[in-house]
């Protein structure tokens, strides 16, 4: 019986990649050994690309081929939610279309996105009678620098080489190992920049956790951190000191739109450094895969937080030495989302929060106890999940508590990898199917709904109750 290979249109990833790399089309042809017309078919999807053609590509870029089928973060998906809004409603867009559209043309789909989420904030302001600020300048509608960061970071699947060698340099010149890290930080501190580090009493910092003194050369640290967030302070302000060079060369290569954002940004590079500094690439790789990905062993043994580990799983993409692809997102009780980072591809909502029947939230009521779940979207993908409440600040004032929840997954076929999952059966797991924000998930009859979606009718009887609170004409 014959059979036929499945033909591989990638245009819309090929021109992404070549535009994040900053190579010209003429420049890639020549390192794939092939005309700049047959790369200008491929990237129009007039040509699929070959077994042969992705091999080079391998070889060229030290690519790792799983990116290149891996799905866009914030593409189809961030489309297709936006385009589930009642305005749009008239267009019937379907999500293979909306897919096609963020494959095909990924810039496009990033600016209806921004577009959007301006959108949505001149709402806001209209909704709160703000039209101008204080100096009577115009109110921006604009995407937020946290917005732009995010996105960014989301765009490189958190993974920054440059960092990670500069991170591999210093360690080397301190010549410690992680289990003794923080008295070799301060040591290195001292010596070579003349830099006091200090704990400080809470009422000496104020609202502050860390700051740096520059005239008197004293870094101070609040009382309240707890002692890897201590570590980490010291790795921040070390990176900052010994790579400053490479920090901000890296923020300015991505163009941020104003001097806040590149600010942001740099601080975001300066943390991902420090984390590199406690967790060295390579060393922390291997006890992570030696371990099964235990996160309490490892993280003890590097002296870090549950938070601190997981977020570092997340950047784990070092071509030819890839960690599993992991994926991130940390919120509080009210829902609310303050980190989500992915090495993998995983639908993060943009303008939502998590759904409730994804068992992240249940954690606060077993805090500091790790609960798994195997959840499924609505394409149909499905990832395992480990879920733990974190506390970032110790010592706070009573009924100042500052307790969140650290969400952390990846794609189901790679769950054997995990201790977590032993005795999980992985031929048929015990599924939750999980959805987007509630006003564009179209799941019928979920009893945990919080609002109706925007493009279904409401169907309301008076003869009988549904069990969703909302539901909907299907």
């Amino acid at each position: 019986m014959a059979t036929h290979d499945k033909k591989l249109f990638l245009g819309g990833r090929l021109k992404r990649l070549r535009r994040d790399m900053g190579v010209t089309q003429s420049r890639m042809a020549e390192n794939l050994g092939v005309s700049a017309s047959y790369l200008n078919l491929l990237e129009r999807n007039q040509r699929p690309v070959t077994a042969q053609i992705l091999l080079r590509l391998a070889d060229a870029y030290d690519l790792d081929l799983r990116s290149l089928s891996a799905d866009d973060p914030g593409g189809g998906a961030g489309l297709e939610e936006i385009l589930a809004d009642r305005m749009f409603a008239d267009l019937g867009v379907s999500r293979h279309e909306a897919a096609e559209v963020a494959e095909l043309s990924p810039g496009m789909a990033e600016a209806m996105s921004r577009l959007y989420r301006a959108y949505l904030d001149r709402g806001r302001l209209i909704d709160l009678g703000v039209f101008e600020r204080p100096d009577g300048s115009v109110t921006s509608s604009s995407q937020t620098s946290t917005d732009w960061v995010r996105d960014l970071v989301g765009s490189q699947r958190n993974h920054f080489a440059e960092l990670e060698t500069a991170a591999e340099a210093i360690v080397a010149a301190m010549k410690a190992d992680h289990q003794d890290l923080g008295p070799a930080v301060r040591a290195r501190l001292l010596e070579r920049f003349e830099i006091q580090a200090r704990v400080m009493p809470v009422e000496a910092m104020a609202s502050s956790l860390r700051r740096y003194d520059h005239h008197r050369k004293r870094l101070m640290l609040s009382e309240t951190l707890a002692p890897a967030s201590r570590i980490f302070a010291m790795c921040y302000q070390l990176g900052l000191m010994e790579a400053d060079e490479t920090l901000s060369t890296l923020a300015d290569r991505f163009q941020a739109p104003d001097r806040a954002t590149r600010q942001l940004l740099k601080v975001f590079l300066g943390n991902y450094l420090a984390a590199a500094i406690m967790t060295p690439y390579e060393p922390f790789l291997a006890a992570m895969e030696a371990s099964g990905y235990d996160i309490e062993r490892v993280r003890s043994r590097f002296g870090i937080s549950y938070e601190q580990a997981a977020q570092r799983l997340t950047t784990l993409s070092r071509p030819g030495s890839r960690g599993t692809p992991f994926f991130m997102m940390r919120l509080d009780a009210a829902g609310n989302i303050s980190k989500r980072f992915a090495a993998g591809p995983f639908p993060f909502s943009r303008f939502g929060g998590a759904c409730p029947r994804w068992n992240v939230h249940d954690s606060f009521k077993t805090p500091g106890r790790i609960i798994t779940q195997v959840i499924e979207t609505p394409d149909g993908q499905r990832y395992f999940t480990l879920s733990r409440t974190v506390r970032r600040v110790s010592g706070l004032q009573a009924g100042l508590e500052d307790e969140l929840v650290v969400g952390l997954g990846c794609e189901l076929k790679y769950a054997s990898k995990l201790v977590y999952a032993r005795g999980l059966d992985m031929a048929s797991p015990m599924t939750v199917e999980i959805g987007p924000s509630c006003r564009i998930c179209e799941r019928p009859a979920c009893p945990q709904r919080a609002a109706a979606p925007i493009n279904r009718t409401l169907l309301v009887e008076e003869s009988s109750k549904a069990l969703s609170p909302f539901p909907f004409v299907t």
